[in-house]
């Protein structure tokens, strides 16, 4: 959420910030809902000045043995008054937190201007695409030939945009997760959370999926319970409310969970395959930093994971996001592009981002600084990696003209030893 200090002060600053994210920001319509709040808020203290002093007075006179019924009157009337204005105030203010509540967070000054992902920034780029001896087939066609990624079933079970996993695959994916939970947690020094999948709306709320998001939540209507869609949301969550010791930070931590999106509005894209499902795994990283310490974290929490890709032997490059492809609470993305030879692209396999005070504000998160008073943290979060994305990534970069794939040697230790991945015979 952006800071109300902001808004009132600098204007012309959140509408220029906001419309380089093509997002709109209605300035007349915020004086309005101040202007109001300040007439409510100045007429509720002098009500309630005004009944103090005839309280007092109602005091004096008791203790003079003068009647004070006409003083008490007043004092119920204006109790009555006071009781009205100060359920309008609240009632305001409760506008005013929606209204900002749907503002997007401000882009940092160093993100590239643009609307969509064409204008988006390379950064970087790591390893050279494979050159196949014969045509590389994508994972739909691979996983079928081994026997290892049923889109049938799974439609069957659940519906479209569903996989199942079998044999040497499924195990392949749980290797995956493994590996880099060992990575993140043993090299990088992150600390392996275990987290629900089910959350409550005020966690939501907190790391911004909530009011705006909702049509892309499966919501369990029954209990008020959402199924997450990362594990950004429980973990972010942790330091909601609390005040955390300087000492404590940074807060990393690394979570793997199956994320679930209804994916509304994407319909027609992506529908071959697992590239944009219902249900997926990742392995998340989440950073709480100081404020000062922030922008060096996101280039570490990047690092970490571009590594993955690196021990995988898997090229990527490095998105700058422009302002208008980030998402709502980021103040500034690196987006990791894994080459895929099946679609001969680049596609999207981790989100790294840092979202300032954005979150911390929404959900009072914030450590005791070096006076003694409470600020707020920033909060940063990233892919390390996608897992359902990191699979495909293996299965097209390293399959075979006989249709096996080879194990990656970092994964082999997980795969009890095996080296390849065999055709269903």
């Amino acid at each position: 959420m952006l800071d109300l200090q902001l808004l009132r002060s600098r204007p012309d600053e959140v509408t220029a910030g906001l419309a380089a994210r093509g997002a709109g920001f209605d300035a007349a319509a915020f004086r309005a809902l101040e202007d109001e709040r300040k007439t409510l808020q100045v007429r509720t203290q002098e009500l309630q000045a005004r009944r103090n002093a005839l309280s007092k007075q109602i005091g004096q006179l008791k203790a003079k043995g003068e009647d004070p019924a006409a003083v008490m009157r007043e004092v119920a009337g204006l109790g009555e008054e006071l009781k009205q204005d100060e359920a309008a105030l609240a009632g305001l203010l409760e506008r005013i937190d929606v209204f900002v509540s749907l503002l997007p967070n401000l882009p940092h000054e160093s993100v590239p201007p643009g609307r969509s992902d064409a204008d988006n920034v390379e950064a970087k780029r790591w390893g050279e695409p494979r050159r196949f001896d014969f045509p590389a087939r994508d994972h739909v066609d691979l996983g079928a030939a081994l026997d290892g990624i049923d889109f049938d079933s799974a439609a069957k079970i659940s519906g479209a945009r569903f996989s199942l996993l079998r044999g040497a695959v499924a195990r392949l994916h749980r290797a995956l997760a493994q590996f880099m939970l060992d990575v993140h947690t043993q090299e990088h020094g992150y600390t392996e959370i275990y987290a629900p999948y089910l959350v409550n709306g005020n966690s939501l709320f907190g790391t911004g999926q909530l009011p705006k998001f909702h049509e892309d939540l499966f919501h369990v209507s029954d209990d008020g319970y959402f199924l997450i869609p990362t594990a950004e949301v429980p973990v972010t969550n942790i330091v909601r409310e609390a005040i955390v010791d300087a000492e404590q930070l940074p807060l990393k931590f690394v979570c793997h969970t199956p994320c679930f999106r209804r994916e509304a509005g994407s319909y027609g894209k992506d529908t071959r395959g697992m590239i944009r499902q219902h249900q997926f795994d990742k392995v998340e990283l989440v950073r709480i930093e100081r404020p000062e310490r922030s922008w060096e974290a996101l280039e570490e929490l990047t690092r970490h994971a571009e590594t993955i890709l690196e021990r995988l032997e898997l090229p990527y490059r490095r998105m700058v996001l422009c302002a208008g492809d980030m998402g709502f609470s980021a103040a500034k993305t690196h987006d990791l592009e894994v080459w895929l030879p099946g679609q001969n692209a680049y596609r999207e396999i981790s989100s790294c981002s840092n979202f300032e005070a954005f979150q911390a504000r929404r959900m009072q998160a914030r450590f005791r600084g070096d006076k003694g008073k409470p600020e707020l943290v920033h909060t940063l979060n990233g892919s390390g990696l996608a897992v359902g994305r990191t699979l495909v990534a293996v299965l097209e970069n390293y399959q075979r003209a006989d249709g096996s794939v080879e194990v990656p040697a970092a994964l082999r230790p997980y795969m009890g030893g095996l080296e390849a991945i065999e055709p269903a015979r």
